[in-house]
């Protein structure tokens, strides 16, 4: 079986005498068709990804057929299009039995934790996988960093007709964007990247874009009309957003973290405590985030062509990935295809 392990930073290696996955209790055999390659990814290759040993089967955004099945209650079928929730909670602990299994205290996710997807097959628990009938494959392996936007903005809090201002206009942000926009929210995009904010007005669309290298402050403060956004979720990744996105929240509002930094975040309590304000981590997701999302692409909401803009065939990712990581590739989302 062909794959591709990330041996270690820095470096892929393609194998074609992989172990073929033996289908468990519970478990079907699943044909990977399409793989994302996110930020996570990125990061694991780079040397700066969490809770991340090597070597490591990458790959967590996944769709595929299945090949393999047994008697389940889902009512899955060999040959069923599916996509992959990649999150593998315990079921057991305090978070996973309160129904926030997106943060189980053991968990294990694909691609990170634990040999992820990119592979020709793997076995998958049946509970982890959704059918998505009506989906292309492209469709279906988007599922994934789409939810993660859904999960955000449905922890924030967000409501129809509420203002929220997303920072970060990476493949994260632009999905929080657009799931905040399905949600009926008025979005204020924030970005260092000119084209990336004309990309956030025409494929998320949003109602006001500002360049975080321009006075965004005094920006922010023209379009609330000194309010400033009682929501605000950073998508960035970055300590020196993550800090700054304190002092752009407005009086008794919110501020979600969808975005993870391998550091420290500091910031002034004084400040904090006048504002009231509520500080939100956001991880992962649930299948409630992505049957969402299903819903919002089956619908024709969410534009999943223009959201992928590189592609490459399996044996083609080693020469292309280096290239993915240069800004001025332009890449939002690329995807890797198996025959």
């Amino acid at each position: 079986m062909k794959g591709m392990i990330c041996e270690e930073i820095g470096r892929f290696g393609f194998r074609v005498d992989m172990t073929e996955p033996q289908m468990g209790e519970g478990e079907a055999i699943v044909r990977i068709r399409r793989i994302g390659i996110c930020g996570t990814d990125l990061h694991a290759y780079r040397g700066n990804q969490p809770y991340f040993t090597y070597p490591r089967v990458l790959g967590h955004e996944l769709s595929g057929t299945i090949e393999q099945i047994g008697d389940n209650r889902e009512g899955l079928r060999i040959g069923d299009q599916v996509s992959v929730i990649p999150y593998m909670h315990c079921g057991h602990c305090h978070a996973c039995r309160s129904g926030k299994t997106n943060c189980c205290q053991q968990m294990k996710v694909l691609g990170v934790h634990i040999d992820g997807g990119m592979r020709e097959r793997m076995a998958v628990p049946v509970a982890h996988l959704i059918r998505t009938e009506g989906l292309t494959l492209d469709q279906a392996a988007m599922l994934e960093p789409l939810a993660i936007g859904a999960h955000a903005v449905r922890r924030s809090g967000l409501q129809s007709g509420d203002q929220v201002l997303v920072i970060g206009a990476g493949p994260i942000g632009l999905g929080v964007m657009a799931m905040a926009g399905y949600t009926g929210a008025k979005v204020i995009a924030m970005d260092v990247n000119e084209e990336r904010l004309e990309f956030c007005k025409r494929w998320a669309k949003a109602e006001h874009t500002v360049n975080a290298l321009q006075e965004p402050k005094e920006r922010l403060a023209k379009l609330t009309e000194g309010n400033f956004s009682k929501y605000v979720i950073d998508a960035t990744g970055n300590a020196s957003s993550m800090e700054s996105a304190f002092g752009l929240v407005g009086h008794g509002g919110t501020l979600t973290y969808v975005g993870l930094v391998k550091g420290t975040i500091s910031f002034s309590d004084p400040d904090f405590h006048a504002r009231e304000m509520t500080l939100q981590g956001s991880r992962n997701a649930t299948r409630e985030d992505f049957e969402r999302v299903l819903t919002a692409i089956t619908g024709g909401s969410i534009d999943i062509g223009s959201y992928i803009t590189h592609r490459c065939a399996f044996e083609e990712m080693i020469d292309q990935f280096e290239g993915w990581l240069l800004p001025e590739s332009g890449v939002i989302k690329a995807l890797v295809e198996l025959d």
